[in-house]
């Protein structure tokens, strides 16, 4: 087995790549911060480039948070990382850049593909950013469109009385960018001047 720090860089590019897929909203500082991994247990195969982290699995980049029950990372013949992460739910939490707000992601499982640059949150997805949500058995996202996708599920995914899952979204309605000028301040009423003397009976 070659030296298991060399496959660090796997992980690494799976978080970079899923966090900066997500719109950009990636902190860009993330990416100059070192990458901590946590594992209950770690594999990894170097001839078929598959890592396999399990058990409580927390792999943290400056504001990126990544927590999983296992984390495979692949990376293919063109040196392509892709990556799965598993859970109930698995999730991500990561900083927006300039903002003082955070992306949340969760899902049974969150898959990313860096040669695509997609997230594809797969089985009671769900994202936040700050108070919107959205909510799906299937959430993707294409970083190079910036084209998202929701989709309720089949059968499967469908509430009792229903045939299929249904996408719920919260909204918020966002701040109104212009300020509007300050009412003048009231006029002091006062008495008339030059105005003639009503007539006297």
């Amino acid at each position: 087995m070659k030296n298991p720090n060399c496959k660090l860089a796997c992980p690494l590019g799976f978080a970079i790549l899923l966090a900066s897929s997500i719109n950009a909203w990636a902190e860009l500082a993330d990416r100059d911060k070192p990458v901590n991994l946590e594992a209950d247990t770690i594999t990894m195969d170097d001839a078929s480039k598959v890592s396999t982290y399990n058990g409580n699995v927390q792999l943290s980049q400056g504001t990126l948070l990544i927590r999983a029950d296992k984390l495979v990372v692949k990376e293919d013949a063109a040196g392509f990382q892709h990556g799965t992460a598993y859970g109930n739910p698995a999730s991500f939490r990561q900083k927006r850049e300039g903002l003082d707000e955070y992306v949340e992601g969760y899902a049974l499982h969150i898959e990313y593909d860096s040669q695509k640059d997609k997230v594809e949150l797969l089985s009671q997805a769900r994202m936040k950013r700050n108070q919107d949500e959205l909510r799906g058995n299937y959430i993707s996202y294409d970083a190079k469109t910036e084209y998202f996708q929701v989709l309720g599920g089949g059968k499967e995914a469908a509430p009792p009385g229903r045939d299929k899952g249904r996408v719920r979204a919260v909204i918020q309605p966002k701040p109104k960018t212009g300020t509007t000028a300050p009412a003048p301040a009231p006029v002091p009423l006062q008495g008339a001047t030059g105005i003639a003397q009503p007539r006297s009976e």
